[in-house]
């Protein structure tokens, strides 16, 4: 009898102890947000025309082993490596207004040759802007505060909630 208690108390200590840990798994804090992006806008900017592409309709840049393209209709994006991109993705790109997403695409953003944007300078078109130190590559959306970076290390996405979208009830984003 004596030796039946041990085990239904040996087994009650075990399982708590599983209950315990599965309870401090759950409890774990979720991951800090990706940093900010930098402040493109500060860079300097260039001539647009400088990397008009498609008659006009477009312009692109190479960063990075990256190629970037700003169109005139307000997409924009980057394709190449991405390191960190969810499922190995090779594109990240958005429209003007909304929040980028990741995509793999087996083509190129633009064929064609395009032109080296310099270190700490910017292309802007509309509301987004793309630029970069020389190391990373960031595109912002000065709509709505969001976009991407591409750095050697990581790659993110900023302000991935569209403040138009996702606000406290009984708040209007155009009335405060």
């Amino acid at each position: 009898m004596v030796r039946s208690r041990f085990v239904v108390g040996a087994v009650c200590v075990a399982a708590a102890g599983v209950l315990n840990v599965s309870g401090l798994a759950a409890a774990q804090p979720t991951p800090p947000p990706p940093p900010p992006a930098p402040d493109i806008n500060a860079y300097p900017p260039v001539n647009p025309k400088d990397f008009a592409v498609l008659e006009g309709s477009a312009y692109a840049f190479s960063s990075n082993g990256l190629t970037c393209m700003l169109q005139r209709s307000g997409g924009y994006g980057c394709n190449g490596v991405l390191p960190g991109a969810p499922q190995n993705a090779n594109l990240v790109s958005g429209v003007s207004g909304g929040v980028p997403g990741w995509a793999s695409s087996p083509a190129p953003i633009f064929g064609g040759p395009v032109n080296a944007l310099p270190p700490n300078t910017r292309l802007s078109f509309g509301t987004v802007s793309c630029g970069g130190d020389g190391t990373l590559t960031a595109c912002v959306d000065s709509r709505n505060q969001s976009g991407f970076v591409v750095s050697p290390t990581a790659s993110w996405i900023v302000n991935a909630v569209n403040p138009l979208l996702a606000r406290p009830e009984g708040t209007n984003p155009y009335f405060n």
